[in-house]
């Protein structure tokens, strides 16, 4: 009945709820926060492929750059805290046939001593490459010849955060800037400013306001988040022209919004003239 429901909401929303997919693996929910009391949680999978999948479970951590990509560490500085100690995880791998799901759980053990703050690793789901015996294959014709043989492997990470203790988390917007490349595809360059102790995650909504009409949706973007070893983050929207003419006048009002499967709150808004 499960592996139904998720088909069913795979089909009706197109992927639009909090999931992730790559190499043929889904996943629901994209993040876990575990705040307040909380201590179990859990992760859906499913193989969307068409082949027999083995897919390992491990942690990994990242810091986040000004640009938004993730590099890989190993040991925390003082901005950060992982929270790889306190979680558990299992199963540590599966094995899905094709449209199987499965459920990985997740388990938070806190400690009297945690800071306030936030904790945060990644689960880092890699795909094992397939050990089923070889078939009979023609001999080379050289043999000489060298045969090289490259399988992808394909991984997909997923940030697990603990919240301890009083938490606070505020932003700005600033630095809007319009450019246009290629002389017809315009982009808003923006900075989000971060300060508090967790990291803030949202998404973003642009309007066009014209010196005369009503004002209309151009641009969305979702699930832009600022970690907490960063407090700025610069982002670049790709702006859509709804009547295929550049946007020359009025104003471009920005929103960064809470998330969709949250209360809606606005994080930040900030407008930029334009001519």
């Amino acid at each position: 009945m499960k592996r139904f429901l998720l088909l069913m909401l795979i089909s009706i929303l197109g992927f639009s709820f909090q999931s992730v997919a790559q190499g043929n693996l889904l996943i629901t929910p994209m993040r876990i926060v575990f705040d307040g009391n909380k201590q179990k949680n859990e992760l859906n999978l499913m193989n969307i492929g068409t082949d027999t999948a083995t897919y390992s479970v491990s942690f990994r951590n990242y810091n986040m750059t000004e640009k938004g990509n993730l590099e890989l560490i190993e040991t925390p500085d003082t901005t950060q805290m992982f929270a790889e100690p306190y979680l558990r995880i299992f199963p540590r791998q599966v094995t899905l046939a094709p449209g199987e799901t499965q459920v990985i759980m997740l388990q938070c053990r806190r400690k009297p001593n945690m800071k306030a703050g936030e904790y945060r690793s990644h689960l880092w789901f890699r795909s094992e490459k397939n050990n089923e015996p070889l078939k009979k294959k023609a001999p080379l014709l050289d043999s000489n010849q060298l045969s090289v043989t490259i399988t992808p492997i394909f991984g997909i990470t997923i940030p697990i955060i603990i919240r301890s203790g009083a938490v606070n988390v505020s932003s700005t917007l600033s630095d809007l800037k319009l450019e246009t490349k290629q002389d017809t595809i315009q982009y808003l360059k923006l900075t989000i400013n971060r300060t508090g102790n967790i990291s803030i995650y949202g998404d973003f909504v642009i309007e066009y306001i014209p010196v005369q009409g009503k004002p209309y949706q151009i641009a969305t973007v979702k699930g832009v988040g600022v970690y907490t070893n960063i407090n700025k983050r610069e982002v670049s929207i790709r702006l859509n022209r709804v009547h295929g003419m550049p946007f020359n006048n009025g104003k471009l009002k920005v929103r960064y919004t809470s998330p969709d499967d949250a209360k809606y709150v606005v994080f930040a808004e900030e407008e930029i003239e334009i001519k």
